[in-house]
């Protein structure tokens, strides 16, 4: 069932909206615009009813903060109002808002504009997923990590816990594809993110392809500890898929790889930490191949073997 947020401080007009609507949706009332901001941030809502007249922060501030922020400016709003000026209702649109209905509400009303706003919104969500999805192996493509890094680099930091960010290499994979062909090269692609994308299934995890043989992923609220003996048991399993390789330079296929855990400050940046990420990578080739390096919150290196 779908889920919409209605943002309102009037107790009865979001009880009667939420009476019209109740029967098709997962209906959620705030009745302030910093509940209803929490709430965006912390749940997932195909829809946002937003009365403009509020006392503290109005309908308009809140879109305005909606629209500021990569994980919720996707989500539609239509704005609850009794004003029928025509400057308030341009100002809501150029604002970001899709719809408005005014009061006294009618119910075929309300239903008909949710309705066709929330096929609307699903009809975008979908076809943005096909966008951002890597075709040859079925996990998130570099478009989508690009979105996703930034609004959890932004998270942490406002959080202040641990993002891990890391990257992975198919070892000696120019190789693999002379000796074996890139058909075969595409299925040890498409067989090494099944198993690290496996890996990573929590909310707070993500796994992407970054672009032939590489991929990223990037978690949350893990130390590095933690996210270092984890990579070490993904890269045993990579292993142990025991896809042979040329032996001149391997038995098996394996991977190498390089990472980072750090609380993020206000002034620091995802892309000097990324850069620290690929750089161990770069040790781990150096070193070897087929290990995990990792770096520590305090930049001290941490290497399996």
């Amino acid at each position: 069932m779908e889920k919409i947020l209605i943002v309102d401080d009037s107790t009865l007009q979001a009880a009667q909206l939420k009476s019209i609507l109740k029967d098709e949706y997962d209906i959620t009332i705030a009745q302030t615009a910093e509940e209803g901001l929490w709430l965006v941030e912390n749940g997932e809502y195909s829809l946002i009813l937003l009365d403009v007249v509020m006392p503290g922060m109005d309908g308009f501030t809140l879109l305005k903060k909606l629209q500021e922020e990569i994980v919720t400016r996707s989500i539609p709003v239509i704005l609850i109002t009794s004003l029928s000026d025509v400057k308030n209702e341009q100002y809501g649109l150029v604002l970001g808002a899709v719809d408005y209905i005014t009061k006294p509400f009618h119910s075929l009303i309300v239903k008909a504009r949710v309705n066709t706003h929330i096929k609307l919104y699903n009809y975008r969500m979908q076809a943005e997923v096909q966008s951002m999805t890597d075709q040859l192996t079925g996990v998130a493509n570099r478009r989508r990590y690009e979105h996703y890094s930034i609004a959890k680099w932004q998270e942490a930091a406002r959080l202040q816990v641990p993002i891990s960010i890391c990257m992975f290499d198919i070892d000696h994979f120019k190789k693999y594809n002379d000796t074996f062909g890139h058909p075969a090269g595409d299925k040890v692609i498409a067989s090494i993110a099944k198993t690290a994308s496996a890996c990573f299934r929590r909310n707070t995890d993500f796994f992407a392809r970054y672009g032939g043989e590489e991929f990223v992923a990037i978690s949350m609220g893990n130390s590095s500890e933690k996210m270092f003996g984890y990579l070490k048991k993904i890269r045993q399993a990579i292993e142990n898929l025991h896809i042979p390789h040329d032996p001149s330079v391997s038995e098996w296929v394996t991977v190498s790889v390089g990472g980072v855990t750090t609380i993020p400050q206000a002034s620091s940046s995802y892309e000097l930490y990324l850069k620290i990420a690929d750089t161990m990578l770069y040790d781990a080739k150096k070193y070897g191949r087929n290990m995990v390096v990792w770096a520590d919150e305090s930049m001290k290196q941490m290497r399996e073997k």
